[in-house]
């Protein structure tokens, strides 16, 4: 088994996906050499779903290439769900949520050096804490804002960001991620937040985001679905709700 599992959720990536698993493949070698660690073995997840172009072809071939990669395809589009399945599938002791536009290799050795160390259970980029540099649109900056502020509000959240990169001791937060019931863009804010509730160390590090291509979702389409979802999961946690 694997000492470290990468999960990446994929939609509509066609035009990234061989370049940003080939740069993190053969990247992986640069953390090994930060860590001094020659022997860390790891395994990339390609989580699919739901695209409507050739992204789960290319996946598969990508799998049959590189022994490090393997693949699954969810069949609707659904970032949260494929996250979630992702994480169930590792074998890693430690798991790494990563965003294919941003592949970044050193948020990797910083949280895995944290966890190998276990000075915490959980590690989360941060891309609004001191420190942090945020390169998205103003409109996509105050967005995150917003959503955090909401959860600090509805679900007493004391953190800064829960999307995005995230690092974890599997076995440790697999219990956590068994309770989630949000899906598509909450789940990995219900995973953090449910993190903090159970008492687990979550750590925050502050990241540099710079995106590789504009979101395959427009912002404004998702609001809804994020609306709904904050509802649901304050529902659940705040008030034992069934979902």
């Amino acid at each position: 088994m694997p000492d470290v599992s990468i999960v990446i959720p994929v939609y509509n990536e066609e035009g990234i996906l061989r370049e940003a698993v080939t740069e993190l493949v053969d990247g992986f070698e640069i953390v090994r050499n930060a860590l001094d660690a020659p022997d860390l073995t790891f395994e990339v997840i390609i989580a699919e779903n739901g695209s409507s172009d050739g992204t789960a072809a290319l996946a598969a071939h990508l799998a049959e290439e590189r022994t490090e990669v393997r693949t699954f395809s969810l069949g609707e589009p659904n970032y949260g769900k494929a996250l979630r399945r992702g994480i169930l599938e590792a074998t890693g002791t430690w798991v790494i949520c990563e965003e294919i536009d941003l592949c970044d290799l050193d948020f990797h050795r910083r949280a895995l050096e944290h966890l190998r160390h276990g000075d915490c259970d959980m590690v989360v980029g941060s891309k609004a804490m001191k420190g942090a540099s945020d390169e998205r649109p103003l409109f996509r900056r105050a967005a995150t804002r917003v959503i955090n502020g909401m959860l600090r509000v509805a679900l007493d959240f004391r953190g800064t960001d829960t999307h995005g990169l995230k690092a974890f001791h599997r076995q440790r937060l697999l219990p956590i991620v068994e309770q989630c019931v949000i899906d598509r863009d909450l789940f990995a804010s219900e995973l953090v937040i449910r993190a903090g509730l159970a008492k687990l160390h979550v750590m925050e590090i502050p990241i540099r985001l710079h995106e590789k291509r504009p979101p395959a979702i427009n912002l404004v389409k998702r609001v809804p679905n994020v609306l709904r979802g904050i509802a649901k999961m304050t529902y659940v946690i705040r008030f034992g709700g069934k979902p």
